[in-house]
């Protein structure tokens, strides 16, 4: 029976959406609360057993490389001011898995950084986990897809259903459901106007892909917004293949819309000891003041 080892985390986009924050620091960084984003999507795929994970970077990403590197400087300091907690706190983010770097030498779409990873890969299924959906869930959202793929062995998206009138900014599948939370897919659209979509069930930035993806994308020619479409890569696998969805459970944050930004960084703190009766006392304050 296949196994997945190996991850994909795409990490190279320009985060325009977020300026002048990111002019210097790369979007994946940015902290909710006080961890980079992309750190929660690694502690991810760790949890749910991937053992090596290749980051598809970009111009400007060097510090997503210092920040899972060790730190021989900073755990000294910590060391000699008796900070041991905060030591194995850093001790863990360089020891959490084994972490590659690819660069995407130009941006041409989502497909197109996963294609950076082929020779990463090899010929095995592997997971993709794209850093603006963070997922909080009592199992980890990929591992939930890898337990859908143990029983099907064959690509899995993660979905979730959304609001209709936001189902032009995601994939929308189209399927039967076979199985509680599992459809077997028949179509994928990406980002389709409200009249033409086919379901509101919207591919939510987890998958788990076998490798004759690379082939079909080497060939895919740019679809909407002039970029190689993962969508309709897997529109052409799925002439071959069977695809499944999962619609795991878990609640998704959208970290490439400032909302959902703030929104994750607020949920996130409530959820800790250390925090949440000051911030539910401030909120509580100030609403209805702005």
């Amino acid at each position: 029976m296949k196994r997945i080892r190996k991850a994909i985390i795409p990490a190279a986009g320009l985060g325009t959406r977020f300026l002048p924050a990111t002019k210097a620091t790369p979007k994946e960084m940015l902290p909710v609360v006080d961890t980079p984003a992309i750190q929660y999507i690694v502690e991810e795929a760790a949890k749910s057993g991937i053992e090596d994970i290749v980051i598809i970077s970009g111009r400007g990403k060097r510090a997503i490389e210092d920040h899972f590197d060790k730190s021989y400087e900073l755990e000294d300091v910590l060391l000699k001011h008796n900070k041991i907690s905060e030591l194995e706190v850093i001790k863990g983010i360089s020891n959490m898995a084994n972490i590659y770097y690819v660069r995407q030498k130009e941006a041409r779409g989502l497909g197109h950084a996963i294609h950076c990873a082929k020779t990463f890969i090899g010929n095995e299924p592997f997971a993709v986990l794209l850093g603006d959906d963070l997922v909080y869930s009592e199992k980890p959202c990929l591992s939930q897809l890898m337990d859908a793929y143990e029983k099907y062995q064959s690509s899995i998206v993660g979905v979730q259903r959304v609001d209709k009138e936001k189902v032009n900014l995601y994939g929308i599948i189209e399927g039967d459901d076979i199985a509680p939370k599992v459809m077997k897919v028949k179509d994928l659209v990406e980002k389709p106007d409200k009249a033409h979509a086919p379901s509101n069930v919207a591919i939510l930035g987890r998958y788990i892909l076998e490798p004759e993806i690379f082939d079909i994308l080497e060939n895919q020619k740019p679809g909407k917004n002039g970029e190689i479409q993962l969508t309709d890569a897997l529109k052409t696998l799925l002439a071959i293949q069977n695809i499944y969805s999962f619609e795991f459970e878990g609640k998704r944050y959208d970290l490439g819309d400032k909302l959902g930004f703030v929104e994750a960084t607020i949920e996130y703190a409530l959820r800790r000891e250390d925090l949440k009766q000051e911030l539910k006392a401030y909120l509580k304050d100030i609403a209805g003041k702005f």
